[in-house]
């Protein structure tokens, strides 16, 4: 693989206006052909999604899905720009498809990274810096170790980096920067809640054969 140049990827950034990480994802996907990965993001509708990501998004929806069964259900926000942006079909669709994907993943608490609090990114290093399988490595090993642990569960903890439910091959955040392509606006999901019916209420466990025995000596 040929070696990504920050040259390279600036000036990458400069013709497409996507952002720096996806631009050198995109010269490492095409062995650092600056054509072929100019192509490639805006085949994946990247390119100048970036360039709108400063602009104030402060419209939009806030979309609903409820699980077959009404077991789970999802509140989520998805800002805009304009209302009319927000009235059309392909962001609500978008917006839909948001909530139909955080509803299928359990694990997921945050936005994006940056939204998670220091404190439970400590604790997660904490977790794996005690790990029995790192406890002999030398000190500048184990960091690195850890750190990309941590990088894998923060990203397993976050809605961007899940691989969209519908199509795998790309992320959640990918499927926002190619409706940021399409409808011309900045789009950003601000926040999210989900619901699972009865979680947090304590349940009385019982036996039921000690039920049967306890009424047949009733009787």
């Amino acid at each position: 693989m040929a070696e990504i140049s920050a040259k390279l990827v600036q000036e990458l950034r400069q013709k497409t206006g996507a952002g720096m990480m996806d631009c050198k994802k995109a010269l490492k996907e095409n062995d650092g052909d600056l054509a072929k990965a100019e192509e490639w993001l805006r085949k994946k509708g990247i390119a100048k999604a970036g360039a709108k990501a400063d602009r104030v998004a402060a419209e939009g929806l806030v979309g609903s899905y409820i699980h077959t069964g009404g077991r789970v259900g999802v509140l989520v926000e998805v800002n805009c720009e304009t209302d009319f942006v927000a009235r059309r079909e392909e962001f609500q669709t978008l917006v839909r498809n948001i909530a139909m994907q955080i509803a299928a993943c359990p694990n997921v608490e945050y936005v994006k990274v940056s939204d998670i609090p220091a404190d439970i990114v400590q604790k997660e290093k904490d977790i794996e810096m005690g790990r029995d399988d790192i406890s002999n490595k030398p000190d500048n090993v184990k960091e690195k170790i850890v750190q990309g642990r941590i990088d894998k569960r923060l990203k397993e903890m976050t809605l961007m980096d899940q691989p969209y439910i519908r199509d795998q091959s790309i992320t959640v955040e990918e499927l926002v920067k190619q409706a940021i392509a399409q409808l011309g606006e900045n789009i950003q999901v601000r926040r999210f809640v989900r619901f699972v019916l009865g979680e947090g209420i304590e349940k009385q466990e019982s036996n039921f054969a000690d039920e049967v025995a306890a009424q047949m000596g009733n009787k």
